[in-house]
């Protein structure tokens, strides 16, 4: 296809322009196309109280839709910012309202009973085991992960974006997302109670100028811009969220817009949420208190350029039970020095080890992705080594020792055939999906990569849903012990990072000096959740396998899958291609 050589080799242009491609075919009604902001100082703390205005809650008469509408509409160029977007938004929103009145509530209110609460692990951190505060309710003190709401389907340990937001308590959000909706964003936030800062993408100052002048009419929003470089994007899609009491940290595999939150029911995702209560005593406000969680959000925030007074204030939390989880985080960006180690694939490796999880035994891995990039061995293996807990270093000496750049990851590739699965939808798969193909715009390969000689096919398997007719958005990697012996705990990581040198990075020398490199393209961020190897009843360790990820989080994909095999007789989904 001609419009894929513009592109050349690089995938995040493809994807940018698959999606928005995408979404003008799908015509969702409520102007659900890429709405790429950016970013702007905000001067409030997330202590500091809600400003009241006279601004009109636009959600009242706004019901949720329940089924997809996917007309067929001719294929436009990406548009960067709200007036590029074309959109008569009152005539859209007046339509979309009469639509929705004539639909059916189906589903049953939710239970507010966590099920799936985080295992207690024997090296769980001890830091803030000293603060103090007082015991209030809340819904996620422990951390948890759920998969998003479909349309359709029976309720189920899932969450709906309202269920996230509690906008009549929420004062202050804080929303990145790699698309957005506008006018959806209206209908679930209280704009007369709430502050919003959005973090999000523009390739340059004059984008940034044109989307801050088409925000919504009225909303008090904010923006923050991440620098950017030439080539990449802010794909993160992290949430913080500031109720009367507490701190709501939510990282969603999915973007703002209502389709990846269910509202179409033909696409599913999964989201990480934990509530951290607000500490009393002042004296115990402190950086020191973070810990390792705390330490790399603020880190990444503070890449971002988000206002300072906000990161500042995340000492005001009690982090301990974030503790026992890891933050990890892609920064846009090359990094030098001793930085290289703390993202990318190597800070996956570095958080892995400060849990307690490195091993060199050989592991497993489930890879559940959405969008593939050109994908080689060499990536495969550093993340291989890097779910062990290697620092990146390994697959870097591999590949860069004299005369070996090409003997160790073609031995490797051999090595982790049954071992390392990726999964991704097969054209049959999206085809007989609920929404078919116009479903299927933010699921993302070329055929030019998956035909290369070095694309690693053998370990590509279809991806199906346990929901039948869902496409999964999902972007989860689960880690376990590969033998029946080992009695270390497994774990998963949930987040926005796709399987690409762009979303991981790659390890270089740098010039000059011969010192490591790290390059990331995108703005990526991500939990990893520990599985706890013990059973239920807390006695014995048990051998970790994929049985032990149901009891902690909810697998959304069946395993095993079929397998693509080295051959080309089965084909993934190609979406600027079918």
């Amino acid at each position: 296809m001609d419009d894929l050589d513009a592109f050349n080799d690089d995938e995040d242009a493809a994807l940018r322009y698959a999606i928005a491609l995408s979404l003008q075919e799908t015509g969702n009604n409520s102007s659900e196309q890429p709405i790429e902001l950016s970013s702007d100082d905000d001067e409030n703390e997330l202590e500091k109280e809600s400003r009241n205005s006279s601004i009109e809650d636009p959600s009242k008469d706004a019901p949720l839709k329940n089924q997809p509408v996917i007309p067929q509409q001719p294929a436009p160029t990406a548009p960067s910012s709200f007036a590029a977007l074309g959109l008569d938004r009152k005539k859209m929103e007046e339509e979309r309202l009469a639509r929705l009145r004539k639909r059916k509530a189906t589903e049953s209110e939710p239970d507010h009973q966590d099920r799936r609460q985080r295992p207690k692990l024997d090296n769980e951190s001890s830091v803030n085991s000293s603060v103090k505060h007082v015991s209030r309710n809340f819904p996620y003190p422990k951390g948890i992960v759920k998969k998003t709401w479909a349309a359709g389907f029976p309720r189920d340990d899932d969450i709906k974006i309202e269920e996230v937001l509690q906008k009549n308590e929420l004062e202050l959000a804080v929303i990145s997302s790699f698309q957005w909706d506008d006018l959806w964003m209206l209908s679930k936030i209280n704009f007369s109670r709430t502050k919003v800062v959005c973090i999000a993408y523009a390739s340059n100052e004059a984008q940034q100028k044109e989307i801050k002048a088409n925000a919504p009419n009225g909303a008090k929003v904010t923006f923050c811009f991440p620098p950017m470089g030439p080539t990449g994007n802010m794909h993160s899609k992290l949430q913080l969220l500031k109720f009367p009491g507490y701190l709501r940290v939510v990282v969603p595999t999915g973007n703002f817009v209502p389709y990846d939150w269910g509202e179409n029911g033909v696409i599913e995702n999964m989201v990480f949420l934990i509530d951290l209560p607000r500490i009393d005593d002042t004296e115990l406000w402190s950086s020191d208190n973070l810990g390792p969680f705390g330490d790399e959000l603020s880190y990444f925030l503070r890449a971002q350029g988000l206002n300072e007074k906000l990161v500042s204030s995340l000492e005001k939390y009690d982090f301990s039970e974030a503790n026992s989880y890891r933050f990890v985080h892609s920064i846009g960006t090359s990094h030098v020095g001793d930085k290289w180690q703390r993202t990318g694939y190597c800070g996956l490796g570095r958080a892995v080890k400060s849990l307690g999880l490195d091993t060199t035994e050989n592991i497993e891995v489930d890879f559940v992705v959405s969008s593939l990039g050109s994908v080689n061995m060499d990536l495969v293996l550093a993340i291989y080594y890097a779910a062990q807990g290697d620092n990146g270093m390994k697959e870097y000496g591999m590949r860069t020792a004299k005369g070996g750049k090409n003997k160790g990851p073609t031995q490797a590739k051999l090595d982790l055939k049954d071992i390392f699965r990726i999964y991704f939808p097969s054209r049959d798969t999206v085809m007989r999906s609920r929404g078919g193909r116009n479903a299927a715009g933010t699921i993302c390969v070329q055929s030019k990569w998956w035909d290369s000689a070095t694309f690693p096919r053998e370990l590509i398997h279809d991806c199906k849903s346990v929901r039948p007719g869902l496409l999964t958005h999902t972007k989860l990697m689960m880690v376990h012990h590969s033998h029946s012996d080992k009695s270390k705990a497994a774990y998963a990581y949930v987040g926005s990072a796709n399987l690409s040198e762009s979303a991981w990075g790659r390890l270089v020398k740098e010039r000059g000096t011969g010192n490591p490199k790290l390059t990331c393209r995108n703005w990526e961020c991500g939990v990893i959740i520990p599985i706890s190897s013990k059973d239920s009843s807390g006695d014995e360790p048990q051998h970790s396998g994929q049985s032990d990820f149901h009891n902690t989080i909810l697998v959304p994909i069946e395993i095993p899958s079929e397998a693509y095999g080295a051959i080309k007789s089965k084909r993934p989904w190609f979406f600027l291609e079918d």
